[in-house]
């Protein structure tokens, strides 16, 4: 018998690869949204749903094989879940790697700059600490009501919950594609580049296609467990950037400053002092997860996609998602140019 899955939030990224990857190993997938836009996968069928309605939620989970919420953000959105126990074969929420709290006990959320951002160990196990509870509805910050929900989760007895924690997410239908950073100076001609730490900062990524494979695994080996969900090798910014410009064919010199960004010159979003690498041991262990595919190996398909979608406008108006990223003041090539001596 077809095995059933949901995909609450399921026309965005993750939902959007985690539908490809269920119907290619021969799932029946329900993509649920909110109706702003549908999915782009054919062979899904579609349900518009509110997931800040509970009963609706329930309604279309009760019985399903599998239920993947990539919408859910606080304690109160785990209390959806209490009365399921029982009743769905597999639960697989995406939290984030920023509920990994620093060894001063602080978020990357609290980080105000350089001398403040969290150190971690290298790499992050899911053992490690999170950042404190928020309580139950409350979102103080991004990170707080995701540990929240994770908690909470957890606390529902006989719930097969598999929570994923990914970290720099990029793949096809991305709101928010960092490597627009380097893909519009490619698209621009620039041939200078100039990275702030030595162009050394690491801060996992993740393939929508490798946490897609995480869900489907976790789907046919229900359990209770907390796992990473990022590419490993964790790539340097560097790397990002020679990964970007080796799929689009341009060449650029890389100028790899000593210390963080002066005045916005070598400020990127992955500008991070120290590393926040995590570890892939666990998802190896309990799953048996094989990564489809490293950065390089994976960014193309999200360059393609996101070079389509600016053909069809104004960049800044299509992706407003990434000024949180700060990249309103990602392309002041005057300053760049002054500061490099050009």
């Amino acid at each position: 018998m077809q095995k059933r899955a949901i995909l609450l939030g399921g026309s965005g990224q993750i939902g959007t690869a985690t539908a490809r990857t269920l119907l290619f190993h021969g799932w029946d997938v329900t993509v649920a949204h909110r109706g702003a836009r549908s999915s782009v996968v054919e062979g899904v069928r579609t349900l518009t749903l509110d997931r800040e309605d509970a009963t609706a939620v329930r309604a279309a989970a009760s019985g399903a094989d599998l239920v993947l919420d990539s919408v859910a953000y606080t304690a109160e959105h785990a209390e959806t879940y209490a009365p399921l126990a029982g009743d769905v074969g597999s639960l697989v929420v995406i939290s984030t790697a920023s509920v990994y709290a620093g060894l001063d006990g602080s978020s990357p959320d609290d980080a105000t700059g350089v001398d403040d951002f969290p150190t971690y160990p290298v790499p992050i196990t899911e053992d490690h600490p999170t950042v404190g509870d928020a309580g139950p509805g409350a979102r103080t910050s991004y990170s707080a009501g995701k540990a929240a929900l994770e908690r909470a989760l957890l606390d529902i007895d006989d719930l097969p919950v598999t929570i994923l924690r990914p970290g720099a997410i990029h793949g096809p239908e991305s709101p928010a594609l960092r490597e627009w950073y380097f893909l519009q100076r490619a698209l621009d001609g620039r041939d200078r580049v100039p990275l702030a730490y030595r162009g050394e900062s690491r801060f996992s990524t993740s393939a929508t296609v490798n946490i897609a494979e995480l869900v489907r695994l976790a789907a046919e080996h229900p359990g209770r467990r907390v796992l990473n969900a990022v590419d490993e090798p964790a790539p340097t910014v560097l790397e990002i950037g020679q990964d970007v410009f080796a799929h689009v064919g341009h060449t650029a010199e890389f100028d790899l400053l000593a210390g963080p960004p002066v005045d916005g010159v070598g400020a990127h979003p992955w500008a991070v002092p120290t590393p926040m690498v995590l570890s892939m041991q666990a998802a190896r262990e309990q799953l048996g997860y094989e990564p489809l595919g490293t950065h390089r190996s994976t960014i193309g398909s999200a360059l393609d996609w996101m070079l389509a979608r600016v053909a069809e406008g104004d960049w800044r108006e299509l992706f407003p998602g990434l000024a949180r990223y700060g990249a309103e003041n990602w392309f002041d090539y005057a300053a760049e140019d002054r500061a490099l001596g050009v």
